[in-house]
């Protein structure tokens, strides 16, 4: 009853509880008054003590019958606790076949509830199943009423020794030694000595199995691609578009010069003036830029910022020049977007109605002017790259080659471990023509100076240096595409795509996206060429009285600019000679593969 107050139910309990809605509650009932008629007689036949025994200790108890199970659930899983001692029940039911009274030890236990060991087992999952199982055992042990002392007494002496603990047998899927035998391909085994690991090593297999993998057809084609297909369509591409970078400069220097004096001339042949047109406009607008781009350069004293840079050291040189580069890019992109704005602005201005004409001419004069102040800010920036590189070239430190490995490896650094999408390498890929473009830029400056400057033998040591330069910059491009269409899983036939949307763009066709164009303005450029190229012709001119050197100005500026037209028809033609015959081909192809 101890048991029963602290809040503990021993399984005739829990079955009482349970069963109350089963129709055969009386026939329980009765079972359950038999047991419990049971249980008492056992109690009231104790008549002495054990005196080496004590009544509670360390959780020992004997009551002596068998104690089924404390049951409590507690987060999914149940604990009994089992009485483990038998020979007091052994005693209780001889003394109940002979008809004498139960042992003085047994009586003992039982009133001083020693009432043996009492020990916990775990049941997970306390089920339903296994609460059945118990209510089986229970029914058929209490419906054997004459049969009780005996059952209890085989039970206690076949019931296994709980106390003692098993060795676990030995399960096939962890023995070890049977899987190192039994698996030939297993990394070490300690029966095997040195010679006999180092002999299977030499006998199985690739050599650097543990690390690489055999590869596949997929695999074989982007390595021939990295090294033979791509590079040779990249380099075909960024030379294709130096060559359209540098048709847009000649363009700018020969057929804007030429339309501005056939305006003029109209218009002092006239003596009226007409609305001009949009292209009129716009070769004013950039006439303009140009001009006052030449203008400023003109003051600046170049021999001041090249020993300013030049009393720099190799590393100085080395952060000077890519943060020149940096912002030349971003100058690139920006006077791009500023020069669309303008020739919007000179097409809302040459076609819009008389009573808006005030307002377009403001918008026009604003967008003019960031023109100029965008093309300026530009044309400093060219310069003083040009200065830098002049500076490296002229240095006998070896201040160009660590120049050139260090820009170079950076720029390979910076893209190379990047992801790009297809339209990335694209834009990528214009980038380097018209940094190329502006590379030659920079070499010609570096030819006025040294024509202007140098003294004794200079032109072998000028040619190696241009060479290096020129070779360095085509093996980085080549070697920074390739690894790029390599990690970002992009076909050689990509860049013969951005070469057809190219010619495209030579032949003013349109295409599918006007973003994927190449953008260059030619307009900085042309004011550092010019402002490095008016001191060389200033040089060779002949000292001679005002007119005559008037007259020999405009022969050197006719010369020039005969030559540079031609130039321009001779490059101009072959571009669209090139982009007829490549586009044509591409259609062809592109037929064919439809047909197939």
């Amino acid at each position: 009853m101890a048991l029963r107050n602290g809040g503990r139910k021993l399984p005739f309990e829990v079955l009482s509880v349970d069963d109350e809605s089963d129709p055969t509650e009386r026939s329980r009932k009765k079972r359950k008054h038999r047991s419990s008629k049971r249980k008492k007689k056992l109690l009231d036949r104790a008549d002495s003590v054990d005196p080496h025994s004590t009544p509670l200790e360390n959780g020992r108890a004997c009551n002596g019958f068998e104690l089924d199970a404390n049951r409590y659930s507690a987060f999914g899983g149940s604990v009994v606790c089992e009485e483990v001692c038998g020979e007091s029940v052994c005693a209780v039911a001889a003394a109940c076949e002979e008809g004498s009274e139960v042992p003085t030890a047994v009586r003992g236990g039982i009133d001083g509830f020693n009432f043996g060991e009492l020990r916990q087992r775990n049941v997970n999952c306390g089920s339903s199943e296994d609460l059945a199982a118990s209510v089986g055992r229970d029914e058929s042990e209490s419906e054997t009423d004459g049969g009780v002392k005996a059952n209890t007494v085989e039970k206690a002496a076949n019931e296994p020794d709980r106390n003692a603990v098993k060795k676990l047998e030995t399960v096939e899927s962890l023995d070890w030694r049977r899987l190192m035998a039994k698996d030939p391909n297993y990394v070490f085994s300690v029966e095997k000595s040195p010679l006999t690991y180092f002999l299977e090593e030499m006998h199985y297999g690739n050599s650097l199995r543990s690390t690489t993998t055999l590869g596949n057809e997929k695999e074989r084609e982007r390595v021939y691609d990295t090294i033979f297909r791509l590079p040779w369509r990249c380099e075909l591409l960024i030379d294709v578009g130096f060559f359209v970078c540098f048709d847009s400069f000649l363009s700018l220097l020969t057929v804007m010069p030429a339309r501005i004096m056939m305006t003029i001339w109209r218009l002092l042949k006239t003596r009226q003036f007409k609305r001009l047109s949009t292209v009129e406009v716009s070769d004013f607008g950039c006439f303009l830029i140009m001009s006052c781009g030449v203008v400023l350069l003109q003051r600046t004293d170049i021999s001041l910022i090249y020993h300013m840079i030049r009393g720099q050291g190799t590393i100085k040189l080395y952060v000077v020049y890519n943060v020149l580069e940096i912002f030349d890019k971003l100058c690139q992109s920006f006077n791009g977007d500023v020069l669309q704005t303008l020739f919007l602005s000179a097409e809302g201005l040459a076609n819009c109605p008389p009573e808006s004409m005030r307002f377009w001419i403001w918008r026009f004069i604003y967008d003019q002017a960031l023109a100029v102040v965008a093309s300026i800010v530009h044309s400093f920036i060219l310069l003083a790259q040009a200065i830098t590189l002049s500076t490296c070239i002229v240095a006998h430190n070896n201040a160009l080659f660590a120049l050139l490995v260090s820009n170079n490896f950076a720029e390979i650094k910076s893209n190379v471990f990047k992801r790009y999408s297809k339209d990335n390498v694209h834009s990528l890929v214009y980038f380097d023509s018209v940094e190329r473009f502006h590379i030659s830029a920079f070499i010609l400056f570096v030819l006025a100076q040294n024509i202007l400057e140098a003294e004794g033998p200079w032109f072998e040591s000028f040619l190696i240096n241009i060479l290096l330069v020129y070779v360095c910059e085509m093996i980085i491009d080549i070697i920074k595409h390739s690894f790029i269409a390599k990690f970002n899983d992009i076909k050689p036939i990509a860049y013969s795509e951005f070469l057809e949307d190219l010619c495209k763009q030579t032949l003013n066709m349109q295409t599918e996206c006007v973003k994927k164009n190449l953008t260059f303005v030619p307009l900085a450029p042309a004011c550092v060429v010019i402002r490095v190229l008016t001191p060389v012709y200033a040089a060779n001119l002949p000292h001679n009285p005002l007119p005559w050197r008037l007259f020999w100005i405009l022969l050197f500026s006719a010369m020039t600019y005969v030559m540079l037209t031609s130039l321009k028809v001779l490059i101009g033609m072959g571009l669209q000679k090139h982009a007829t015959w490549y586009v044509n081909r591409c259609r062809r192809r592109k037929h064919h593969l439809h047909a197939d």
